[in-house]
């Protein structure tokens, strides 16, 4: 590996620092999500009996223990309930958006490092070519050993600057997609909630 990212050249250290930090936004984001849908399924099966047998209190109770975004939205649609449903179903539209927002944390940067990485790889072969034409400015034609570190750094730099970009690429599409899905579970959720608190 420190004999690929020497012969490289220098930007193969950003494109090499890129890589880590996008598996280690992907491998965070996954944890995340992962936490995030099993906290949900297990609050909405500990809520929902609750809610239709109207123990509102102990239901609200019970979301005010549990740290997670759907309890807050809970909580909030508890706090409500009685009301007319579509004043309900407002509030915890509102609700909702800010506890889903957080989830796109990071989402953004990943998408970057999808896009810059093969620019990184794009610019090593700029340098490495131009590294390649000054030689042969100098010693004329040559030899393809006096020519081979120019053009072995531009090959090397692009390829490591697509290597990185491909699989970040689907990563972000990845967990975008997984925030949709998240997203879409939540509002189904919370629409359930709110047509049995509302009148």
């Amino acid at each position: 590996m420190y004999d690929l990212l020497s012969r490289g050249g220098g930007l193969m250290y950003p494109i090499f620092f890129c890589s880590v930090l996008a598996l280690a936004i992907f491998l965070q984001r996954y944890y995340t999500f992962y936490r995030f849908q099993n906290g949900n399924r297990a609050l909405n099966d500990k809520l929902q009996p609750l809610i239709r047998e109207n123990l509102y209190k102990a239901a609200l109770d019970y979301c005010l223990q549990t740290d997670a975004p759907l309890s807050r939205v809970y909580a909030t649609a508890l706090r409500q309930a009685g009301k007319p449903r579509a004043e309900i179903k407002s509030v915890v539209e509102e609700v909702g958006v800010r506890e889903v927002a957080p989830l796109e944390r990071y989402l953004g940067l990943l998408g970057t490092i999808a896009t810059i990485s093969p620019l990184l790889g794009l610019l090593g072969t700029v340098i490495g070519m131009i590294k390649a034409f000054n030689v042969l400015a100098v010693e004329g034609v040559g030899t393809p050993a006096s020519l081979g570190g120019g053009i072995s750094e531009a090959l090397i730099t692009t390829a490591a600057g697509l290597t990185v970009a491909i699989p970040t690429l689907l990563m972000h599409k990845y967990l975008t997609g997984r925030v949709d899905r998240i997203t879409l579970d939540m509002e189904d959720k919370a629409l359930q909630v709110v047509d049995l608190l509302g009148d």
